[in-house]
């Protein structure tokens, strides 16, 4: 079965099955993905984290129907009805559903009127009839329980239609015929006008199956769940469907009525039921993939967003009654300062609270003020600025901050481990500061639902959210490598090969026995054994350490292809590390082996130029036009920068500084044919805007990015334009995976990983 999975995959990838056959044996034998992207391109012939990833889960599932397989061909010949076509049917299933419609006939079930029929001896008058018998036949078979002609006919159509509904040939076709043509149509619930609003783009509505964007599936189905939608699956024409059960079976319906009305009869009670709730189920399944793809690539994006640096940083986490909460962090996101403030209304102590945070500022020689982009953001981002000019001879830069999960991570565990002397109000402050510096290192102490860049998230299956959100947390990590001698816990647990518990254990070493000096001194980490360190070594960075590869992305293992190069060149590692005229002469066919081939010895060249190079962009802000801090400030046709805040699959979110995210419709992204947003913009990417349309009373902004032609606002009645902004989507929606090990396992059973590689 081995063979076959790995054929299936290769054949998806367009890779040869070598290296599929490959990457699943590293991962059985417990190989992470990103160490494998990383450090062994040579066996997988260089499939990146997003094909390995794939892999990963295409061979899960494949796993799995090959057993499901195993235990139907079991359950079958135990009935003594297995047969070789049968046998040959269940092999070539490549889905779960069409596996589940072989099996159907056989599956333990209740007793049917058809089967009470059956029993009756009814099946040969049903033959009879099939074969175009007139409905008279029926009075030689009337019999206890079916007393009449009539009874004994309605018997007759139970088992033909029993025979429709166990059929898989004609049940694969009904469904595919369904999705095809079909449509989705929605009605308002009567009295639910007012109270569902925002769904009233969908309050008589209705599109095919084919073109329904998985965004739209979600809204309509959210809308179903909160009462305000009526949702109905339109199959089309019953003709075309009458017509695939008569053809499949061969039953000549212009000659019988009986025939004609069983056939119908078949239809309405039995298969456009069925294959209503798989379309629908498809659908879900469509819509959950496309919402997860879209916050997966966000979260991507705003985890790997620039970061700011190691500067000292004022945090400040807006408010008005309660006032702005302030915290100092040095370069290395200590804090050193805390304090309140009441700049706004009703206190209105502004003067007061410039002078205070001048004072700060000029104390802990503060480079960049981070203030949070919630309630009060415009205000204190003009106190920040007031502030910035208080300081002379230097530059100070306020740059609003997203603040989406502050607050989460305010009342968590682990802000109450890390701050269990602080406030809980001033833990905002400084996520938001710390957020600003490094944005990666911060993000993986939140739950990734709560920061604010998914899609309907809540209405998706939440373990296979769960799930697709690590891998996207665990490749970002390990794309940028992490400080091994100031990684907090959550971040170590991202690394590969690094646990919960190796995570503490780290930590406790590091505070035990001073910063790491080398690599190699994880070794005498408590747990963290050979195998661990293989995985996560490369990942880990050592600034400053006893050998300089310590800080680069050069695995331990390779530090022997280094000696060589520099035997080769004569320098010294320090001497070589940045010399880019040596390194690019020389030949990486010249320092492979049987161990570590060309591509590993490409990129050891690649890294000594630039050790520890971090993949992010350089780090800039958006200036947010002055006088212009409320959706009643805008006016159409004014150009303004701001912030992409979520990328959806019907457009982008952009902040401008009002509190309320403008809306660039996907046919307004660019002065081409955008399909995917994702392919013009990013989260965390400034962007210059124009204002088309404002709807204060709705809070809805329309924006463009297009330099051409006649721009109008798009239609009120498309339901894409019709969302909320991010922010009230991201305040609506506050209402997986096997682990490696098991996935390790699954793969091992399967036959993969039995060497070496």
């Amino acid at each position: 079965m081995c063979g076959m999975i790995s054929t299936i995959i290769a054949d998806e990838l367009g890779v040869p099955v070598q290296r599929v056959d490959a990457a699943l044996a590293l991962l059985a034998e417990g190989n992470t993905v990103p160490f494998i992207a990383r450090y062994r391109k040579e066996a997988t012939g260089g499939l990146d984290d997003t094909q390995l990833r794939h892999l990963e889960t295409r061979a899960r599932y494949l796993q799995e129907l090959s057993e499901r397989k195993a235990t139907i061909l079991a359950a079958i010949e135990e009935q003594g009805k297995l047969t070789d076509e049968l046998r040959v049917a269940i092999d070539a299933c490549d889905s779960k559903a069409r596996l589940e419609d072989l099996y159907l006939p056989y599956k333990k079930r209740r007793r049917t009127k058809a089967d009470i029929a059956r029993e009756a001896g009814l099946e040969p008058l049903t033959d009879a009839l099939v074969a175009g018998a007139e409905p008279g036949a029926a009075a030689a078979y009337l019999t206890e329980g079916f007393a009449t002609e009539r009874d004994v006919l309605n018997g007759a159509r139970a088992i033909l239609v029993d025979r429709f509904a166990l059929d898989a040939e004609l049940l694969g076709s009904v469904r595919e015929q369904m999705y095809a043509q079909g449509s989705l149509r929605s009605h308002v619930v009567e009295g639910k006008e007012k109270a569902g609003e925002k769904f009233r783009d969908y309050f008589d509505f209705a599109e095919p199956f084919t073109s329904l964007p998985p965004h739209r599936i979600l809204a309509l189905l959210r809308g179903e769940t909160e009462g305000v939608l009526s949702l109905t699956l339109d199959a089309g024409d019953d003709a075309v469907y009458e017509s695939l059960i008569a053809d499949r079976f061969g039953l000549d319906t212009t000659a019988s009525t009986w025939l004609r009305d069983a056939v119908g009869f078949g239809w309405r009670t039995k298969l456009s039921i069925s294959s209503g709730l798989d379309v629908r189920m498809r659908l879900k399944t469509v819509a959950e993939e496309g919402a997860l793809t879209v916050f997966a690539t966000n979260l991507r994006d705003v985890l790997l967003a620039a970061p700011a640096g190691e500067r000292p940083t004022l945090g400040l986490d807006p408010g008005y009654r309660n006032g702005v909460k302030c915290a100092v962090v040095d370069g290395t996101g200590k804090v050193v300062d805390t304090v309140v403030v009441y700049p706004h209304q009703p206190q209105n102590r502004w003067a007061e609270a410039v002078a205070t945070l001048s004072s700060l500022v000029k104390k802990h020689d503060v480079e960049l003020l981070a203030v949070g982009n919630g309630t009060a953001s415009r205000e204190s981002e003009r106190l920040a600025a007031d502030v910035a000019r208080t300081v002379v001879g230097r530059q100070v830069t306020p740059v609003v901050v997203s603040e989406s999960g502050a607050s989460v991570y305010s009342a968590s565990e682990i802000a109450a481990q890390e701050f269990p002397e602080l406030d809980v109000s001033l833990r905002g402050a400084v996520s938001i500061a710390r957020r600003l510096q490094d944005p990666l290192a911060e993000l993986v102490k939140i739950d990734p639902k709560s920061i604010g860049v998914g899609q309907y998230q809540h209405d998706v299956n939440q373990s296979a959210l769960a799930s697709t959100l690590h891998d996207v947390v665990e490749d970002a990590v390990n794309a940028v490598g992490v400080d091994l001698n100031t990684a907090s816990a959550p971040l170590l647990e991202q690394v590969a090969g690094v646990t919960p518990t190796l995570a503490r254990n780290i930590i406790a070493y590091r505070d035990a026995h001073g910063a790491f000096a080398s690599r190699r001194e994880l070794l005498k980490v408590t747990r963290l054994g050979p195998k661990a360190f293989e995985q996560c070594a490369g990942f880990l960075r050592i600034r400053g350490g006893r050998n300089p590869l310590d800080g680069s992305a050069v695995h331990p293992e390779s530090y022997a292809v280094v000696d060589r190069i520099c035997d080769s060149t004569g320098l010294a590692v320090g001497q070589l590390i940045g010399n880019s005229a040596v390194l690019a002469r020389l030949n990486p066919q010249d320092f492979a082996d049987e161990r570590v081939g060309i591509p590993t010895v490409t990129d050891i060249i690649a890294e000594l130029d630039k050790p520890g190079r971090d993949p992010r962009p350089e780090f800039r802000t958006a200036s947010f036009a002055e006088g212009i801090e409320k959706i009643s400030d805008l006016r159409p046709g004014m150009t303004l920068e701001g912030t992409v805040t979520n990328v959806a699959a019907f457009g982008a979110f952009v902040d401008v500084g009002v509190h309320q995210d403008g809306l660039v419709h996907v046919s307004q992204l660019a002065d081409r044919f955008v399909h995917d947003p994702h392919e013009v913009v990013r989260s965390g990417q400034v962007v210059r805007v124009r204002v088309v349309d404002v709807d204060v009373d709705r809070h809805r902004i329309s924006l463009t990015m297009r330099t051409q032609g006649e721009v109008s606002a798009p239609s009120r009645r498309d339901p894409d334009q019709a969302r909320k902004s991010k922010k009230k989507a991201g305040q609506s929606n506050r209402k997986g995976q096997d682990s490696g090990g098991s996935m390790a396992a699954a793969l091992r059973r399967a036959g993969f990983g039995s060497g070496r590689r």
